[in-house]
């Protein structure tokens, strides 16, 4: 039985932090390891420059390092294709032919585009690149006909638009190659993590995340300066659960679901700490962490092998897509001198 196409990937923007690790990477390796797909993973550093454009060194210096946490966390090359999205030039050809498929209205429709333009507050000067995105994602997915695009729900108007395009670019050039991929959700309750400050959203940007390459002092620190109950001033005050960070990391990093639940239950009551409940935590947190760590500074002792690793699956990617675009070109009838050629020497 043939395995299904998984395709996925992040933006090169700088290191992976644990809410990369909870809403997606962690899922990425038991789908990985379940034997029933072909993963292909990208570094999406040229959809990273759509809004970093001006700053091409943020995306090279993270290259390597988002390489580095997908290594430390299991993502396997034996496994896994992890490939570089601009070293793939078939994926810019196919964008070019979906542009011409899709309205500018339409994609201003977007959900997800919409969101994401409001909170880069780009106003009235948003880059063609970013707007066209979604497109280039369709790209991205159908040039390795995946069929299993793992995402958030946040993301499934992106998924959609994909959909619109293959079904669009199949009526009008009278075929079936090109695949409509399916979301693969993550389950429910473990989705986005805070951040360290309550915030709800974990952010590079905003600095209130917990990196997979932070050392254990590092991580120390960060776990005691966490977000907690305000009102909870003294150790014997009854504190509330309820929108504290420190409790929501245990929900979704402690095993121990009942020791959860008892420290849930005396902290409502008074007579715990934030101070003992952070070290908990902490604990908890490098039980994780420390093993992920040790394999990324492994890996980071020879930077060659990452790059050599990154080579291969960008040839393995390269000769993927370019088989697809063969038949979209075909498809379209672009492909003049192979058909002149064929036909004489029929």
């Amino acid at each position: 039985m043939a395995k299904e196409i998984l395709l996925t990937g992040d933006r090169p923007t700088g290191k992976l932090h644990i809410g990369h690790y909870i809403g997606s990477l962690k899922n990425r390796v038991k789908l990985q390891n379940s034997g029933k797909y072909d993963p292909y993973i990208m570094i999406a550093d040229t959809q990273a420059l759509t809004d970093n454009a001006r700053n091409p060194e943020k995306i090279r210096n993270s290259l390597i390092q988002v390489a580095l946490d997908y290594l430390a966390v299991g993502i396997d090359p034996s496994k896994s294709t992890i490939y570089v999205q601009s070293q793939i030039p078939a994926l810019f050809e196919l964008t070019s032919y979906y542009m011409d498929l899709v309205t500018v209205a339409r994609l201003e429709r977007n959900p997800t585009v919409k969101t994401e333009i409001k909170q880069k507050d780009f106003k009235d000067s948003i880059p063609v690149g970013f707007l066209n995105y979604p497109v280039s994602q369709a790209a991205d997915i159908t040039a390795f006909k995946a069929t299993i695009v793992p995402v958030g729900d946040d993301q499934e108007p992106m998924l959609e638009q994909t959909r619109e395009i293959v079904r669009t670019f199949n009526r009008v050039y009278n075929t079936d190659i090109l695949v409509e991929p399916k979301g693969y959700f993550p389950p429910k309750g473990s989705g986005r993590l805070p951040g360290l400050d309550g915030n709800a959203k974990m952010s590079k940007s905003l600095g209130n995340c917990i990196y997979l390459s932070d050392d254990a002092k590092t991580v120390q620190k960060k776990v005691m300066s966490m977000y907690t109950d305000p009102n909870h001033i003294h150790v014997e005050d009854p504190g509330k659960v309820e929108g504290n960070t420190v409790f929501t990391y245990l929900d979704v990093f402690d095993p121990d679901k009942d020791k959860v639940a008892e420290l849930k239950a005396e902290y409502q009551k008074g007579g715990l700490g934030d101070v003992k409940i952070k070290r908990y935590l902490n604990k908890v947190l490098e039980a994780e962490l420390a093993p992920i760590r040790e394999r990324r500074e492994k890996y980071a002792q020879d930077e060659d092998a990452i790059y050599e690793m990154l080579l291969e699956g960008s040839k393995k990617a390269n000769t993927v897509a370019n088989e697809t675009l063969e038949q979209v070109r075909d498809a379209i009838g672009l492909n003049y001198f192979k058909n002149r050629y064929m036909n004489k020497q029929r």
